[in-house]
């Protein structure tokens, strides 16, 4: 890639549940930012307001096991009883293009792509167990038991950010904040003098 056309980038977002990875990854599309943005396969119940193939790619789990048998995704993880994995082949085209991809996963799938993937940027993102706790209730998604282990694993989660490149806070009303902190991190990025260079392993 030339210095006019710096070599596209690959962001993980990352973070407990209830951080806001969903909630930062929409205000950037909703902002009309150019990035390809990876849809997570799933076999976990489709929430009322979530989209097919926008939110995610909703799947049984005879589904899943099929995609994962013929290698379809570069990283896969079990997180609360439910599957996710992300497509390789989606993120290997979209890199092929030209375009920044943004991948928002758990921290034991940034953990996959780490050591998968050479050259991406790893963000996480910080929140206060309360604030994480309040985000958690709000979805009225999880039973009490739900939400005590969902809490526990955050807190524990929270040491991993030590493993990443950078590490947002994410403030419920200052979410432009991190989109914008993003923006610029990826601004950088492109401009450095020895630019990142994607590589599978």
């Amino acid at each position: 890639m030339s210095e006019s056309n710096p070599a596209p980038l690959l962001v993980v977002v990352s973070g407990p549940s209830g951080v806001g990875k969903d909630a930062t990854l929409k205000r950037m599309q909703a902002r009309d930012m150019p990035f390809h943005f990876v849809v997570t396969t799933t076999t976990r119940a489709r929430r009322p307001a979530e989209v097919e193939g926008v939110d995610y790619h909703f799947a049984s789990a005879a589904e899943f096991q099929e995609k994962l048998a013929r290698g379809d995704f570069l990283e896969h993880a079990n997180v609360y009883g439910n599957l996710y994995g992300n497509s390789r082949h989606d993120i290997e085209a979209a890199l092929a293009r030209g375009a920044d991809v943004m991948m928002r996963i758990d921290v034991q799938g940034a953990a996959t792509i780490r050591q998968r993937v050479e050259g991406a940027i790893f963000i996480f993102l910080i929140s206060t167990l309360a604030e994480l706790e309040a985000r958690l209730r709000a979805r009225k998604t999880e039973t009490e038991d739900a939400l005590r282990v969902r809490l526990q694993t955050a807190e524990q989660e929270m040491q991993a950010r030590v493993h990443f490149d950078y590490c947002l806070r994410n403030h419920d009303s200052h979410l432009d904040q991190t989109v914008d902190d993003i923006i610029t991190i990826m601004r950088a990025e492109k401009l450095k003098t020895h630019a990142r260079q994607i590589k599978f392993k």
